[in-house]
């Protein structure tokens, strides 16, 4: 039996289920994941924020969705590989690999 990872926004809920993303609720705080150009595929977590969802991939990029002034982000060029986020109410922070911490969202 596989266990879900469920997260939630304040109206929207991320289940993490197979190597895939299941949401539904308010589409403006995460709750229709249709939007992304590319459906993320072998998810690790999500987690979530108030009003959006970040998800770290097996290849350690982050995907996020939702309400656009929480999850509009752009990590360096550089490819970096996320080990954890973290969210508050409109804000995302990632520690990435080589220790640094990388944050998105409402200032």
């Amino acid at each position: 039996v596989q266990q879900l990872r469920v997260a939630r926004t304040r109206t929207a809920f991320a289940v993490c289920c197979g190597d895939g993303i299941v949401t539904w609720g308010n589409p403006t705080c995460g709750g229709d994941i249709s939007a992304l150009r590319d459906r993320p595929r072998n998810v690790k977590l999500v987690q979530a924020a108030g009003a959006a969802f970040a998800a770290i991939l097996a290849d350690g990029s982050v995907v996020t969705w939702g309400a656009p002034d929480c999850c509009d982000y752009n990590l360096p060029d550089e490819p970096r590989t996320v080990k954890e986020v973290q969210a508050t109410d409109r804000a995302f922070a990632a520690i990435v690999a080589d220790g640094c911490v990388v944050a998105w969202g409402n200032p």
